[in-house]
């Protein structure tokens, strides 16, 4: 059996979620955020067999799918300005992250 720990974008994860649940996997969620752009996410745990883990990601990767996005960067706390960029830069959000890990023991109650 194997775990699937996966990172949505908010704006992808009710997809995710009934595309999941419409193939019969069973999900478990909770609200996480991102480092770099301090945007929502959600991480989710969807338990399968060996045999499931490729039909999973692939159901993940085609609708959690990567776009851009105009983000203005923070102004530096502390440090040099000189690298600091005053104006929206254009950086791509979305997509999945996707971690399987194998299981060694599984319960139900």
């Amino acid at each position: 059996m194997k775990l699937i720990i996966a990172v949505v974008q908010d704006q992808d994860v009710q997809k995710a979620n009934g595309a999941l649940i419409s193939a019969g996997f069973r999900t478990t969620r909770f609200a996480s955020s991102g480092g770099f752009l301090r945007s929502g996410s959600t991480t989710m745990l969807v338990g399968v067999e060996d045999d499931q883990v490729t039909t999973a990601c692939d159901i993940l990767k085609s609708v959690c799918q990567a776009r851009t996005k105009m983000v203005t960067p923070m102004t530096p706390m502390a440090g040099s300005v000189d690298s600091f960029i005053p104006f929206p830069v254009e950086v791509v959000v979305g997509g999945v992250n996707l971690f399987v890990v194998n299981i060694e023991r599984y319960e139900r109650a």
